[in-house]
């Protein structure tokens, strides 16, 4: 191979769910459908938070910051997959490949870095609740918050950057419905030793250490529900971290069985991509309100105003 044809990658083909030609019309309504629930679901969430006193407390202020990142993560693969199957195309651009990858990782480490923080808030409202106005204090809320966003762009920035400096073969194909980080690095030419290092490495610390972290708080937050004396009051205090608990399970145990799959790009490898880029998104906002009468009180109160009050 000349070093001229590795270099010239202007298209990758995108497999994924094109390869079933028969249910393409199924897939594009269901797809379709998906996207259309993440966008209004997590969305009212934003605009109930931020529209009622009542829920500008920190455990609210995570949540539609996760409403924000779980719109921009299904932004991210959902729209172009839409588009491939309407135009019976499999291409996307060398730099759209680039470009998804990049916010694919920031939008991912943000959920794993946001589940993170809403542990840590359950953990110091059940554990320490005559400190939590003092130790969940605005600033801290938006440091912890900027602070995930900065590692977020700066590992997707590195990844990416590494990205740049390969060269590809002739095949192109990456059987996947988005631009898969670690399949991408399976078509290159040139040396992938640096780019597995930092992918394995920094992908598993930034899994690892939140998961540890929120594994560490659930384990304080029962010990201390445990001790609680009434049934009445158990209850309470669980009820207040189910709803994260559920997500962080849905989440973590397909985006983890993904990346510890050594055939991630089997069937079995798409839907668990599907599981937690696109399902857990989508059942956010409903694993959120439905239990909670504050977030159901202030969703009625946004749908009264936009389609009964002129």
């Amino acid at each position: 191979m000349e070093p001229g044809n590795q270099t010239s990658v202007s298209d990758f083909w995108l497999l994924g769910f094109s390869q079933d030609s028969e249910h393409q019309p199924i897939l594009f309504g269901l797809f379709l459908s998906m996207f259309v629930v993440i966008m209004l679901g997590n969305l009212l969430i934003i605009l109930a938070v931020s529209s009622d006193p009542h829920l500008h407390t920190p455990m609210y202020f995570f949540l539609s910051n996760l409403s924000l990142v779980d719109i921009c993560f299904t932004s991210t693969t959902i729209p172009k997959m839409l588009v491939n199957i309407q135009a019976h195309s499999k291409a996307i651009t060398y730099a759209g490949c680039i470009t998804q990858i990049y916010f694919f990782l920031v939008f991912g480490g943000m959920d794993t870095f946001l589940l993170t923080v809403m542990a840590y808030d359950r953990f110091v409202a059940i554990c320490h609740p005559l400190h939590y106005p003092v130790i969940m204090n605005p600033r801290l809320c938006g440091q912890l918050v900027l602070v995930s966003w900065f590692i977020s762009f700066t590992y997707s920035l590195i990844q990416s950057l590494l990205m740049l400096r390969l060269s590809f073969c002739t095949n192109w194909a990456i059987s996947h419905f988005y631009c898969e980080l670690a399949q991408a690095l399976t078509l290159a030419c040139s040396d992938t030793l640096i780019n597995h290092i930092v992918l394995y490495t920094v992908t598993g610390l930034l899994g690892i250490i939140p998961f540890s972290g929120i594994l560490f708080s659930y384990i304080q937050i029962v010990s201390s529900i445990l001790r609680i004396p009434s049934a009445d009051g158990k209850y309470k205090a669980f009820s207040t971290c189910g709803s994260h608990l559920s997500v962080v399970s849905l989440f973590y145990g397909t985006g983890l069985g993904v990346y510890l799959s050594s055939n991630a790009s089997s069937w079995r490898g798409m839907i668990a991509s599907v599981m937690y880029t696109v399902v857990t998104p989508m059942l956010n906002p409903f694993i959120y309100s439905l239990r909670n009468r504050d977030m159901k009180r202030a969703l009625q109160k946004v749908l009264w105003r936009t389609f009964y009050v002129q």
